[in-house]
C-alpha cells in the first residue's frame, strides 16, 4: 500500500513579491491511501500552495504534550533531509549539540540532530520525547540510506519526466525505520500524480509519500549562498518562515528593485524582518518623508529621513535647508513642530 500526502497552505499569509501575493503556513495535509491492485478511491491529486512552509513538527510520545507539562530537560532538534525543526525533551544524560538521536515526527521515526538545549519554553506548543541516543548501528543504518537516496531521486525525476508532470523534484528521503519514501516537491499548478505512484510503487516496493512544499521551503531545504554572500537565512539562521511584506521594505526606506530585495526563491529577503521592528519604532516618533512641520512661523517639507542617523532634513519654500535631529521634534494635535530647545540654537541652518 503506498500514500500520497499533497500540502495546501490555505491560511496565514507570508513573503511577498507585491503587497498581496504571500507565503503560508502550517498547511494542512490530504492522506490518499491507493491498493496495490486497485485504483486510489478519493481525489488523488490536490491544487498546491502558492508559497507554502513546511508545516511544523508536531509529534509526541505517550508522557508528552504542551510546554506546560513538559518535566524533563528540552532540547532543540533538526531534521536534515527538511531543515525542520522542533522540541523534544529527553530525561537521561544532558545531551550536546549535533548528537544525534532517534525521536518521532510527524513523517514517523527517524533520527535527527540536537541544536542545543532550551531555556525558556514559554514559546514551544508542542514537545515529543526522544526515544534514545543513537547507537552506532543505527548512524549505520542511516548512513546506508544516503546512496539509495540518490539512486530514489534520479529514478523518481526520470519517471516524473515521462509523466509529463508540471512538478520539480527537491528532494527525497527513505524513513529510518520503516520502508518508507518521502518525496518532496514544488509545482506551480495542479498537478494530477496517481499513475506517478504507482509506478513508485512498483519500482520501490514501499510505502510513496508526495509532500508538496512551496519556493522558500525549497531554498530551506537545497540551501545556497544569498547575495549577502552568506547562507540562506532560512536555512542557516532560522528554520521557521515568518511573515516577510513589501512594508518592511518600504519602511527600511530600500529601492524597490526586485532583484535588490529578492532571494533565489524569488520571494522577499527573510532578512528584511529582522530590524523591521526598530524601523517601526523609530519611524512612529519622527515626521515621514513628504510632512509639513512648522518652525519659526515658517512651514518646512521633509525632504529626508535617516532613521539610522536619527537626522531629519527638511527644506522651505524660498529654498532654505535645515538639518536636526530627530529628537527635536513633537507631535501637537496632529502637526509636527519643532520643540523650543531646538529653536534655541540646535539648529544648523544653510543656504541652497
Amino acid at each position: 500500500m503506498s500514500a500520497i500526502e499533497n500540502t495546501e497552505d490555505p491560511e496565514e499569509f507570508e513573503n511577498t513579491e507585491g503587497p498581496e501575493d504571500g507565503s503560508l503556513e502550517d498547511g494542512f495535509f490530504e492522506d490518499y491511501l491507493e491498493d496495490d491492485t486497485t485504483e486510489a478511491t478519493g481525489d488523488d491529486y490536490g491544487e498546491g500552495p502558492e508559497e507554502g512552509d513546511l508545516p511544523e513538527v508536531k509529534s509526541g510520545c505517550g508522557n508528552c504534550h504542551s510546554s506546560g507539562s513538559s518535566d524533563g530537560p528540552l532540547y532543540k532538534l533538526r531534521l536534515s533531509y527538511s531543515q525542520e525543526t522542533f522540541y523534544s525533551i529527553y530525561r537521561g544524560e544532558p545531551l550536546e549539540a549535533g548528537t544525534s538521536v532517534v525521536v518521532p515526527t510527524r513523517y514517523g521515526k527517524d533520527i535527527a540532530t540536537v541544536v542545543g538545549p532550551v531555556t525558556c519554553k514559554s514559546h514551544v506548543s508542542e514537545i515529543s520525547c526522544v526515544d534514545r541516543v543513537a547507537t552506532e548501528e543505527d548512524l549505520g543504518k542511516a548512513a546506508l540510506n544516503g546512496p539509495r537516496e540518490e539512486e530514489a531521486f534520479r529514478a523518481c525525476k526520470d519517471m516524473i519526466e515521462r509523466h509529463k508532470l508540471d512538478m520539480k523534484l527537491v528532494n527525497v528521503h527513505y524513513m529510518f525505520d520503516e520502508l518508507k519514501l518521502i518525496c518532496f516537491f514544488t509545482a506551480e499548478t495542479r498537478v494530477d500524480f496517481r499513475n506517478l505512484v504507482k509506478d513508485l510503487n512498483a519500482i520501490f516496493k514501499a510505502r510513496i509519500e508526495l509532500r508538496q512544499i512551496g519556493a522558500r521551503d525549497e531554498a530551506r531545504v537545497v540551501s545556497g549562498i544569498g547575495i549577502c554572500g552568506r547562507g540562506y537565512c532560512c536555512n542557516a539562521v532560522s528554520s521557521k518562515l515568518k511573515p516577510v511584506s513589501i512594508k518592511m521594505a518600504k519602511d527600511q526606506n530600500l529601492s524597490f528593485n526586485s532583484m535588490k530585495i529578492s532571494g533565489s526563491c524569488g520571494r522577499l529577503l527573510c532578512c528584511l524582518s529582522y530590524e523591521h521592528s526598530f524601523y517601526s519604532e523609530r519611524i512612529r516618533l519622527m515626521p515621514h518623508n513628504g510632512s509639513r512641520v512648522l518652525h519659526d512661523n515658517t512651514t518646512w517639507n521633509v525632504t529626508d529621513v535617516n532613521v539610522i542617523t536619527g537626522q531629519i532634513r527638511m527644506n522651505d519654500s524660498t529654498g532654505r535647508m535645515l538639518s536636526l535631529p530627530s529628537d527635536s521634534f513633537e507631535r501637537i494635535e496632529n502637526r509636527w513642530h519643532v520643540k523650543n530647545q531646538a529653536r534655541e540654537g540646535q539648529a544648523q541652518e544653510e543656504e541652497a
